[in-house]
Order: C-alpha cells, then sequence, then structure tokens
C-alpha cells in the first residue's frame, strides 16, 4: 500500500520513509505545500501522512482539500499542541492526528490502524432509506431528501451508526467504538465536533429540524420522520 509522506524536515521524513517500507508501505515524500495534490493525482496513495506547518500551502489548507476530492485517510502530524488545532484538523476530515515529538513506530502504528479501518469501511455494502435519508456504504454515499451530503469519512461513518438505529440513544463511547479502533487520541470534544459538523450539514437540507439531539449526559440519537 501507497503512503505519502508530507513532512519539510528532510531527516524526519528520510527516517519515516524507512519506517514504513520495513513495514512493508511503498513510501514516498515530499515537503513542499503545493506539490501534494498533483503528487496524489499522480501517485494516488491509500494513506497521507500531513504536516501541518509547511511551505506553500498549509497542512490544514491541504486537508480541506483532499476531502474535499477524495476519501483518502489522512493523519495529521503538528508540533502545535493547541486542543483548537487537533480539533481543526478533525473538523476538516483528518482520520487521526499525531503530536510531534513521536516514535516513528508509534507512526507505522496508527498508519495500520487508519488503513485497518478503511478497508474494513467499505465491506457492508449495503444500501438503505429511511425517513428521506438514503445510505449507500459501497458507493460511500448519503442523500437527504435528494440532496448529497459532502461528509468526511469520520462523519459518514458516524452517520452510518445512527442511521442504523433512528431513535437509539448511543453514548460518546459507543460512537468512539464505531469511529475508531483506537480511542488514545480521541476526546470527547472531537466526537462533539464531529456530531456538530455533521448536524450543521444535515441542517442545511433541513433548516426547521433538528435531526441529531443531543441527550444530555447520555449521548446522541437520530431523529427522522417514518423512522
Amino acid at each position: 500500500m501507497r503512503i505519502l509522506v508530507v513532512e519539510d524536515e528532510p531527516k524526519l521524513a528520510d527516517l519515516l520513509q524507512t519506517y514504513l517500507q520495513a513495514a512493508g508501505y511503498e513510501a514516498r515524500c515530499t515537503g513542499d505545500g503545493l506539490a501534494v495534490m498533483p503528487l496524489i493525482e499522480d501517485w494516488p496513495p491509500d494513506l497521507v501522512l500531513l504536516d501541518l506547518m509547511l511551505p506553500g500551502r498549509d497542512g490544514l489548507e491541504l486537508c480541506r482539500d483532499i476531502r474535499a476530492r477524495t476519501a483518502i485517510p489522512v493523519i495529521m502530524v503538528t508540533a502545535r499542541t493547541e486542543e483548537i488545532d487537533r480539533l481543526l484538523g478533525l473538523e476538516l476530515g483528518a482520520d487521526d492526528y499525531i503530536c510531534k515529538p513521536y516514535s516513528p513506530r508509534e507512526v507505522v502504528a496508527r498508519v495500520k490502524a487508519v488503513l485497518r479501518r478503511s478497508a474494513a469501511d467499505p465491506a457492508p455494502a449495503q444500501a438503505r432509506e429511511v425517513g428521506g435519508l438514503d445510505i449507500d456504504e459501497g458507493a460511500w454515499s448519503a442523500r437527504l431528501d435528494g440532496v448529497a451530503l459532502d461528509l468526511t469519512p469520520v462523519e459518514f461513518r458516524l452517520l452510518v451508526l445512527l442511521a442504523g438505529q433512528p431513535g437509539r440513544i448511543f453514548s460518546r463511547d459507543q460512537v468512539l467504538d464505531g469511529l475508531y479502533d483506537d480511542r488514545r487520541v480521541v476526546t470527547d470534544r472531537a466526537v462533539d465536533s464531529h456530531v456538530k459538523n455533521l448536524r450543521r450539514k444535515l441542517a442545511a437540507v433541513r433548516p426547521d429540524e433538528e435531526l441529531i439531539r443531543s441527550v444530555y449526559g447520555v449521548g446522541y440519537r437520530l431523529e427522522l420522520g417514518g423512522a
């Protein structure tokens, strides 16, 4: 599987490439933010390790662009540890994030975990319709009242989870179990952030309805007419 390492520190990029190749991956590196999207088009990777601070284009802008065009998993890498940066990376569609300094072995473990989730996601190629919501897991697409929803991979998994049992209350722990194999870096605030973003995208289609309800102290449930 192909891993694109976007890192502008040459020694660190070479170290990550060495560890990834030793783990059986094909890895390429670039430290130029402007080169990332052309490289993804010419050499489509299975995962992108994306540094936050880059020359040309920063990692957050690139993550937004990658998510708008593809479903390639993205792991954000940053030395800026402020929580807002972490949440912003997740809101833009990152599947995980790693803070510097880190162990290259930890990076490889995270890559394996995200790729394992990514490989498992398309397996149940099911289509369902409930209350005006159409979800096609095989095609990774969702529509509400016929309007396509532009969802990140994490938001899509969240919608699939909630729509599997409309009306059921899912706790944060159950949401985490449904979205992530490993919750080492995922906080309750990150879950709230994903729910907020999904709720906003649903509200763009049905502004007069609150489809995802927060049950104080318990969790979340999806409410659809006719469900």
